[in-house]
């Protein structure tokens, strides 16, 4: 894995893959949440490489409305997954800040690019396994896992990243409670892992989440996306797409407390902060204080 060292902190403000905008000022609350200062307490080196370039929805045709704004999303992430690979072959811990879940398709593709196939936690209310065939909503956001384990068609290759871009194998989403149709006959197709709250609040936090470590180690590389709304949103209001029953304050924090236990870290990535949405930057400032715990930040 890379040197944890330093950290190249890489932006996209996109909300073309979600239904309601806000999240393009994701990276921006976080940044503004403190992340850099916070990550340096930790004695990490910083490297903010800014933001993307990204389409601006009012200036752009939505197309297909089965995968809304996927052209202009899809370059978007060739943008992100070329940093991503730069930073991970530079040994620079690439921390991708969203945006939208699609960015997702850019991280993990330019890992794969960078390294090969790999594992992914990914820490989500949702499991982002639509298709354009099966989403019923055609929000791009609801994509990106089926996208990088090459199950949603070809209109999401790119010649900037391999597919699939996961070993199914080492994909674990963890804190899930909203599944479309179509997204659980992906999850008994490719037979990757899939922690629900249910198993979560029955066999407890540490449990689940070290079985889920053991299960993607061993590929090559180990990356780490979390969606804002795992949390539930009592504690984190300001995501799009909120669900009930999410992990608490403390169960967020032990789970990226073993994250950080295992060593197998290799890149992160936050997405789906909304500002408008949120009160007093409260979800970022979260974002911010989970980072630091997956980077090892401890009580004592």
């Amino acid at each position: 894995m890379p040197d944890k060292k330093t950290v190249a902190i890489i932006g996209a403000a996109l909300d073309l893959g979600a239904g309601r905008r806000g999240v393009d000022m994701g990276p921006s609350a976080i940044r503004y949440a403190g992340l850099a200062a916070r990550l340096s307490e930790l004695g990490l080196g910083i490297a903010d490489w800014g933001n993307v370039e990204t389409a601006v929805a009012e200036a752009t045709s939505s197309g297909d409305p089965r995968a809304r704004f996927l052209p202009e999303i899809k370059e978007a992430c060739e943008r992100v997954a070329r940093r991503v690979a730069h930073a991970a072959k530079d040994g620079r811990v690439p921390v991708v800040l969203g945006g939208d879940h699609s960015v997702a398709l850019g991280t993990l593709g330019g890992l794969a690019a960078a390294h090969g196939q790999g594992g992914v936690l990914w820490l989500d209310a949702h499991g982002d396994l639509n298709t354009p065939e099966t989403s019923p909503s055609g929000n791009v956001h609801g994509m990106p896992l089926a996208a990088a384990l090459g199950r949603a068609g070809a209109d999401f290759a790119s010649d900037v990243w391999p597919l699939p871009a996961l070993d199914p194998g080492r994909v674990m989403l963890i804190g899930v409670r909203s599944l479309d149709e179509g997204e659980r006959a992906l999850v008994h197709e490719t037979g990757i892992g899939a922690y629900t709250m249910t198993e979560l609040d029955r066999r407890g936090v540490e449990a689940v989440v070290r079985e889920a470590l053991e299960r993607v180690a061993g590929g090559a590389f180990v990356h780490v996306s979390l969606d804002m709304d795992v949390v539930d949103p009592e504690v984190a209001p300001g995501v799009g797409t909120p669900v009930r029953g999410g992990l608490s304050y403390r169960e967020a924090h032990l789970a990226l407390e073993l994250v950080a236990e295992s060593g197998l870290l290799g890149s992160l990535e936050i997405v789906e902060v909304n500002p408008i949405l949120d009160r007093g930057n409260a979800t970022a400032q979260l974002a911010v204080e989970l980072a630091a715990s997956a980077f090892g930040a401890t009580i004592l």
